[in-house]
């Protein structure tokens, strides 16, 4: 299969084809949604909640985005890689925004970053574009900003709150981002946007009509069994599967029905003679 860039995205959009993204934080998983043929993985600072135990997103650092990110690249041959720029690794000064996407370009092999707000970190945006990375933004629910907007909402319900997030996808299609995630906004609004930009638009809770969708792999797979979003499909329920799995093997080990002897290794009759009588004699 062909390589996927960022130049991708565009035709896709302008051929009409969807777009697919999920998230992935390690080799093993990586390398399966690589050979499925989904067009990007995105190492999301999901990794904080969903890998590291985290309640939000806030507490991942950028030395723990990379070192998933390092691992995820392995694995990653035809998908587009792409890291998450974490809280406060941008926010602080333009300097910033470019070493620590540089970093995870550098040192963790992504191939673009993703940057989450609009006006009000745009010349963070502008600085990592002119650095030469491929930004994707980030807009609607930013959980970046969780605390300002009170808690996980659903954002732009209002007409002011909306063209809010309409002005700021036009900052970003301006700025040169290659596509903007959408996430948490009525589909009427998320409609209006992919129309209105030239940029592919990818949501997550923003409904049917953006350019591609982009999902945490652990939700679609059914792997926690915290609180499912109404946007979440799940395609499988492997949390109740391994829960399964590992109850079988527990209760074999302790009823020794686990390892049988065809899950052993054996020794040839003459070398086991060999040491019990070695063994009788005293001789170790």
């Amino acid at each position: 299969m062909e390589k996927v860039t960022v130049e991708t995205f565009s035709e896709k959009k302008a051929k009409g084809e969807k777009i697919t993204i999920l998230t992935a934080y390690d080799y093993p998983t990586a390398k399966l949604i690589d050979e499925a043929g989904i067009d990007a993985i995105l190492v999301g600072d999901s990794l904080a909640n969903v890998i590291l135990g985290h309640e939000n997103t806030l507490a991942v650092t950028v030395d723990e985005m990379i070192h998933h990110t390092k691992a995820v690249a392995r694995a990653t041959k035809r998908a587009l890689l792409i890291g998450d720029l974490p809280f406060l690794s941008y926010q602080t000064s333009a300097e910033d925004a470019i070493r620590n996407a540089g970093r995870l370009i550098k040192e963790g092999h992504a191939e673009a970053v993703k940057v989450e707000g609009g006006s009000g970190v745009m010349d963070k945006i502008q600085a990592i574009l002119n650095a030469g990375i491929p930004v994707m933004g980030h807009l609607g629910l930013t959980p970046q900003w969780i605390h300002q907007f009170g808690g996980f909402k659903v954002r732009g319900k209002t007409t002011e709150a909306a063209k809010a997030i309409v002005r700021d996808a036009e900052l970003l299609e301006q700025a040169g981002v290659f596509s903007i995630v959408l996430e948490c906004v009525p589909w009427q609004l998320a409609k209006l946007i992919t129309e209105l930009v030239s940029v592919p638009t990818i949501g997550i809770g923003a409904g049917p009509y953006c350019d591609g969708q982009v999902l945490v792999l652990h939700d679609i797979l059914g792997l926690s069994d915290k609180f499912t979003p109404k946007f979440v499909k799940q395609y499988a329920q492997l949390n109740e599967a391994i829960k399964k799995a590992l109850a079988e093997f527990l209760g074999e080990v302790r009823g020794g029905k686990f390892p049988s002897l065809e899950q052993s290794y054996s020794m040839a009759e003459e070398e086991l003679k060999k040491l019990v009588e070695e063994m009788k004699k005293g001789v170790h």
